[in-house]
């Protein structure tokens, strides 16, 4: 394994804020798009969970070996010309029509990531590492579990997410977004349940991050899905048939002004 050290010596413990985490959520309830926030709540809540998902992560040789690679995601991602000449219906075609449909780059993440950690020092050791991976496969997660980018969908996306690698702070901006969401909704939907279905499919399948991620963007989108088992996300799609019925636009859930 790589001389790097598993986490800096110099890093302080994580602390548990939860009025910081109450904050930060509220703000993200205000205007989901605004990511940082995320961030925000993210380290105010999940304490040592990234060092404890890291230790599982390194003690597989798939794990070991995505962290000894450690390529440039943000590059590989971002590479539309390459990913243009990716067969039709692969998931590095799903994923370019994705990002260019919502107007959205890797790196405008890592844009994000860098304001919430302005302040902070930056260490050149694993759990920072594997911290970028997590946040740079994020919309690669919308395209493999089939969650689009409303505020329901980025609920079930963090559920998804939380089942692969657990943290305090992922589940709580997941359920609590769903509350927030089920307020804005007709009654009887099945909101907390399409987010506990993404959770409960993300602790199945396989790890998402673990994959060489430019085999994965050549392998076409339904093998894919079907070698890491990922199911159907089908309360989430049921709630989207129901709203459009309704002729409500699900990206209007909790749409910032809306």
């Amino acid at each position: 394994m790589t001389s790097i050290p598993l986490i800096h010596p110099d890093r302080s413990r994580p602390r548990f804020r939860p009025i910081k985490a109450w904050r930060h959520f509220r703000a993200l309830v205000a205007n989901k798009e605004d990511t940082e926030q995320v961030f925000h709540v993210i380290e105010a809540l999940n304490g040592r969970a990234l060092l404890k998902n890291l230790k599982k992560f390194v003690a597989t040789p798939e794990g070991r070996a995505r962290l000894e690679e450690n390529i440039d995601l943000v590059k590989l991602l971002d590479d539309h010309d390459a990913l243009r000449k990716l067969p039709e219906g692969s998931v590095g075609a799903a994923y370019l029509e994705f990002m260019e449909r919502e107007g959205l780059s890797a790196q405008g993440l890592v844009d994000e990531f860098d304001r919430f950690n302005v302040h902070r020092k930056s260490y050149d050791d694993l759990i920072e590492r594997f911290g970028h991976r997590l946040r740079d496969t994020h919309d690669l997660f919308h395209v493999l579990t089939g969650y689009g980018r409303d505020a329901l969908g980025e609920a079930c996306v963090l559920g998804f997410s939380h089942g692969q690698n657990p943290g305090f702070g992922v589940i709580f901006i997941a359920r609590m977004g769903g509350l927030e969401i089920r307020k804005s909704l007709p009654r009887g939907l099945p909101v907390m349940r399409a987010i506990n279905q993404a959770r409960r499919a993300g602790k199945k399948a396989r790890s998402i991050v673990a994959q060489d991620i430019q085999s994965l963007l050549a392998e076409p989108l339904h093998a894919a899905r079907k070698r890491l088992g990922i199911p159907p996300p089908t309360l989430y799609e049921q709630i989207h048939r129901e709203l459009q019925a309704k002729g409500i636009s699900p990206m209007q859930v909790m749409a910032p002004g809306g």
